[in-house]
């Protein structure tokens, strides 16, 4: 595939989609059918449908039964545990085998040209990829995995209003499919946060770090972080639900910063077909630091004044707010 047909580098060579990052007309008033219906097929395919089959499949052959999951037991605890560092491992690894290491489609794509630093000394390891999967798999997984099992224990227990499919079918249905919106709006509060400067300085700089991210970068955390960051869970113990959107959250909010993570803007299938990778906005949130701190369907940072969307002009903008708060 020829890349240019899609993008161009900037004088400082690196790539950006010639197409400037546009939010849906889904969140504007008058509310407009047309837009939502245009939206709706892009929300759920392929992503969304993604990871609500596999928290199915996860519910279904990977987790304990709910007489199992109602007295805690170490057993299961880490059966869950060893099922969740499976599957980041699986799937991150596989992100990052193919893009990093096998460099399937060399730079094509990628926004940063360059290739993580093997030495930096800013990381724990003096290697980027090392730093990341060491927080990703001592502090990610395990703060996930810790989440999931208490919410999986208080639904089995009765603790959490009971949302079934068989008894509230469109009430079922209905939450599952907002579970990824629901995402997005929890980790943009939980962003913004993180970006108050006491907690940037203690906890979310190690995130930031990675100013050229990979796959593994997704997850690599301060366990602070990974503990506010996972919190969505809360939000299912306070509304009837049911363990298939507890796991849906969770495999989303655990794995899809991956995708999120690679620097590429698509990935390359064949010689005239490409997987794209909507998530541009993430990675300008990296390069520059103050500008999009969600990524999504929800207009947040247009509406609070953080919106980049990737243009020249944006670019200008961002360089104008700064000279301003120097100069105050």
């Amino acid at each position: 595939m020829n890349e240019s047909d899609y993008g161009i580098e900037d004088r400082r060579g690196h790539w950006r989609p010639i197409a400037p990052i546009r939010y849906p007309a889904v969140f504007v008033w008058p509310p407009q059918l047309l837009g939502i219906l245009k939206w709706v097929p892009k929300y759920v395919f392929p992503w969304g449908l993604v990871y609500a089959l596999l928290a199915m499949l996860v519910w279904t052959y990977l987790t304990p039964s709910i007489d199992r999951l109602r007295i805690f037991s170490m057993d299961w605890v880490v059966l869950i545990f060893l099922r969740n560092l499976g599957l980041h491992i699986a799937i991150v690894g596989g992100w990052h085998f193919w893009l990093y290491m096998r460099r399937a489609q060399g730079t094509n794509f990628k926004f940063n040209r360059k290739w993580p630093d093997d030495v930096n000394p800013v990381f724990m390891f003096k290697n980027q990829t090392k730093d990341n999967v060491f927080w990703s798999l001592a502090s990610g997984v395990p703060i996930w995995t810790t989440w999931e099992v208490i919410s999986l224990w208080l639904y089995a227990n009765g603790h959490i209003a009971q949302l079934t499919f068989i008894e509230q079918p469109i009430g079922f249905a209905m939450l599952l499919f907002f579970v990824p919106l629901i995402h997005e709006f929890h980790f943009y509060c939980v962003h913004r946060l993180l970006h108050w400067p006491p907690l940037y300085r203690r906890f979310h700089k190690l995130h930031h770090y990675n100013i050229n991210p990979g796959p593994w970068s997704g997850l690599s955390m301060h366990p602070v972080e990974h503990l506010l960051y996972f919190s969505g869970f809360l939000i299912y113990w306070l509304i009837p639900s049911g363990p298939l959107h507890m796991l849906n959250v969770g495999l989303i909010a655990g794995i899809s910063p991956a995708q999120g993570h690679t620097g590429f803007d698509r990935v390359v299938t064949s010689d005239k077909s490409s997987l794209a990778l909507p998530y541009y906005a993430h990675y300008l949130h990296h390069r520059y630091f103050v500008v999009n701190y969600a990524d999504g369907s929800i207009p947040l940072d247009k509406w609070f004044g953080s919106f980049h969307d990737g243009t020249p002009e944006a670019d200008e903008a961002l360089k104008n707010r700064r000279t301003k708060g120097l100069k105050r």
